[in-house]
């Protein structure tokens, strides 16, 4: 088969087949192919843990199809055995539908062919004008069992934007998987191109989308939500800003000046403001780690952009020059006030009474005069039109259902109690 062109893969692929119909499923053939990248996504996907890729494989999770998963990394069988699923799926010989993953970028294998050679490729076959089989590039894969897919789901970067191997000057032609196929793609089920970025992604962004997918064919559910580009719009339809547990320094206009600092990120270099991305409220694995929460900044791996666009990486971007002064102009104001708000709420009422902080590890300053009126004044318009804590004049059997036991001097507090016996 001659080496396909983006526009000619485009063509094949949307050339219309009939739709298969809804489940329920009892096994799917997932096609993991592997174009250009690092194997990271494949590292990621294997670590998920919300949900496991156990669960898949073995067919234990409710009301999920089993799922018999071809991967070049991960499988047991080799060489032409390992490639037999492969040609059966292309030729409609399948007795299952299947899913096709694609890690990595697509490369224009036109180039490579140029001199002889191929970019990536999996798997062997006779070609015209060759003594010996020749390896299959992986763009011919792709374009050769997209169609017949039920989805197509780029997994990474590199296969949902082109990633580093697409990158300026880059020497292979590297594209995303949308790119290649075209945007009027369609899969056998009526499925554009899926995309989940990351380098790499999160793996429990892989299952959990692979899930809604898949439960999607079984029929047992709607579609899942999609941005304009193909990502899970729950898992992406926000920025890593919003998530960040650095975010609230922000806010009070508190920057990191060095590497290792515990204050926001943004003027050494971090994109997290406008970046989409759950990796840092997710965790990376097992819900642990994520960029900022390990001191890293955010250098936008999850954008189409990516990696020009944020290159040169560690370095403050224009526009937060704008928006860091004003959040230091706003937050030198914010900061003081609540840290008047945290002194207070970090002092019980009794020791207001006693005028004493019962701590042996330090000699706690008591709260100042100005700062006692001060408060006095916020805690009546805080409880403006609300109910005080405690027990007003004439509800002393209130709750209990009897007086409030003892006499007025056991209590440090000002509600009300009995009168103490003659």
């Amino acid at each position: 088969m001659p080496l396909l062109s983006p526009e000619s893969a485009g063509a094949a692929a949307t050339t219309p087949r009939p739709r298969l119909p809804l489940g329920p499923l009892d096994t799917v053939h997932v096609f993991w192919l592997a174009g250009m990248s690092c194997d990271g996504c494949t590292i990621a996907v294997s670590g998920a843990t919300n949900p496991g890729l156990e669960g898949l494989l073995t067919g234990t999770v409710p009301a999920m199809p089993k799922v018999l998963l071809h991967h070049p990394v991960l499988a047991v069988e080799a060489g032409a055995d390992f490639m037999a699923a492969h040609h059966k799926a292309w030729k409609g010989e399948l007795d299952a539908p299947y899913v096709v993953c694609m890690e990595g970028s697509v490369a224009d294998e036109r180039i490579a062919a140029r001199t002889g050679g191929y970019w990536s490729a999996m798997g062997a076959e006779p070609r015209p004008g060759h003594e010996t089989e020749q390896p299959i590039p992986t763009a011919e894969w792709l374009s050769r069992l997209a169609p017949g897919a039920a989805a197509v789901i780029a997994v990474g970067t590199c296969a949902t934007w082109g990633g580093i191997p697409a990158a300026e000057g880059n020497p292979t032609g590297a594209m995303g998987t949308a790119d290649f196929l075209g945007k009027d793609f369609r899969s056998a089920f009526g499925l554009p191109v899926i995309n989940i970025p990351g380098c790499a992604p999160v793996g429990d962004n892989i299952t959990e989308t692979i899930f809604a997918v898949l439960l999607f064919l079984q029929g047992l559910g709607p579609l899942p939500a999609f941005d304009e580009l193909g990502r899970p719009a729950w898992l992406f339809g926000s920025t890593v800003h919003r998530g960040c547990t650095r975010a609230g320094h922000y806010e009070e206009g508190v920057f990191a000046r060095d590497y290792g600092d515990p204050e926001c990120l943004v003027e050494i270099g971090c994109w997290g403001p406008v970046v989409n991305c759950n990796i840092v409220s997710r965790g990376a694995i097992n819900h642990m780690g994520g960029c900022m929460r390990a001191g890293g900044v955010c250098i936008g791996c999850t954008m189409p952009g990516f990696p020009d666009k944020f290159s040169p990486f560690l370095k403050t971007a224009p526009g937060s020059m704008v928006s860091s002064a004003i959040s230091m102009t706003t937050g030198a104001m914010i900061r003081r006030l609540r840290r008047l708000s945290n002194r207070e709420v970090n002092y019980e009422k009794r020791w207001d009474k006693v005028g004493e902080v019962a701590s042996g590890w330090a000699d706690v300053t008591p709260r100042s005069v100005p700062d006692r009126v001060l408060h006095f004044f916020y805690e009546q318009w805080f409880r403006m039109r609300s109910r005080h804590p405690g027990r007003r004049a004439g509800e002393e059997a209130w709750l209990w259902g009897v007086d409030r036991p003892g006499r007025r001097s056991d209590y440090l507090d000002d509600s009300v109690v009995r009168k103490d016996p003659s």
